[in-house]
């Protein structure tokens, strides 16, 4: 539920958002792939409804979890990046009724439906007012997904998704990053307590007749917040993600964001809830980032930690249904002894 995204972008013209994913339990997330011609149905977790179908334009895959035919993170063909995040306490969608049904898309299969059908963000935005959000009971939760979410396309464009009390509202990403609640705007106006945040380091300064030099090196990100809560992670996001040096190369790029988002990952035990139980601890489940020019998904999970990569194009030639491959392959680590 502390998820952390980022936006990066290289100088042979490379976009690469990228993300963790962080919950309480293990949901088991897998790499579910869908080929372009699949027909999709909108509110497949809903076992007495049945909502509208489309056929899929682009192929497209991802992580899932729960062994849910839906991807929660992922990319298609064309580029285009879609992320899930927690919005807990903010995110409001609609109840589904017999008059919304024709055009009702659950929370929790927004990347099915975005994915599966558009290429850029502008068509992303100019479809959304066509869907009515709704919520579909999820036993492992006790209640509907409650997402925002981050679409990011091979033109750099990148948005924030958001469903409240308001309605629905779209955020130009303009800060590279998103992480939870609350709202999209309310992290924008919070940056205004960081104006000082700087990645050079301070001088000396005089108080009154004592000259007062900084201990070492990170002056300039002094008071920069180190918790793992939505606010503060976002805060540090914005200065990681906009202080990183150039990437020449999209690989450049990736390599950055994984090395950024480990500022971010949570070991089991540091979050729990209040009466110390350990049954529920955040930690951080897997590690994605997505190059949007070549249509190359990469990630790393818990347990494994070497990054792995899929070309999205090259796999979507290898299948003709929809298909999961397993995520994890378990944590190894290189014997260097018989080098010597």
């Amino acid at each position: 539920m502390a998820c952390t995204g980022i936006v990066l972008s290289s100088a042979d013209g490379v976009t690469v958002p990228a993300r963790t994913m962080e919950f309480s339990f293990d949901i088991q997330s897998n790499i579910f792939a869908v080929p372009a011609g699949t027909k999709i149905e909108t509110l497949a977790l809903n076992p007495e409804k049945t909502g509208f179908t489309f056929d899929a334009k682009y192929g497209f895959l991802g992580a899932n979890g729960l062994d849910m035919p839906i991807v929660f993170d992922g990319l298609n063909t064309e580029g285009l990046y879609f992320g899930a995040f927690y919005f807990a306490g903010d995110a409001v969608v609609q109840d589904l009724t017999d008059e919304n049904i024709g055009r009702a898309v659950s929370s929790e299969e927004m990347g099915n439906w975005i994915l599966g059908q558009f290429s850029t963000v502008e068509e992303v935005k100019a479809a959304l007012p066509t869907i009515d959000v709704v919520g579909t009971y999820v036993a492992e939760i006790d209640g509907f997904a409650p997402f925002h979410y981050a679409v990011t396309d091979a033109s750099g464009a990148s948005i924030v998704i958001e469903y409240t009390e308001k309605g629905l509202s779209i955020f130009d990403n303009t800060v590279n990053v998103v992480t939870n609640n609350p709202t999209y705007d309310w992290h924008l106006t919070n940056l205004r307590n960081y104006v000082g945040l700087q990645s050079e380091n301070r001088g000396k300064i005089k108080v009154g007749d004592q000259s007062v030099a900084p201990f070492g090196q990170g002056s300039g990100m002094l008071g920069m917040p180190g918790d793992h809560s939505s606010p503060a992670r976002f805060v540090r996001a914005v200065a990681f993600a906009n202080t990183s040096l150039p990437s020449e190369t999209v690989d450049d790029a990736v390599f950055k964001a994984f090395h950024i988002l480990n500022a971010f990952d949570i070991p089991k035990g540091s979050i729990r809830e209040a009466d110390g139980s350990a049954e529920f601890a955040d930690y951080t489940i897997w590690t994605s980032a997505a190059d949007t020019k070549n249509a190359h998904y990469y990630y790393k999970t818990y347990l494994t930690q070497s990054v792995e990569v899929i070309d999205v194009k090259k796999a979507m030639e290898g299948i003709d249904e929809p298909t999961t491959l397993i995520m994890e392959s378990g944590f190894v680590a290189r014997d260097r002894t018989g080098d010597f």
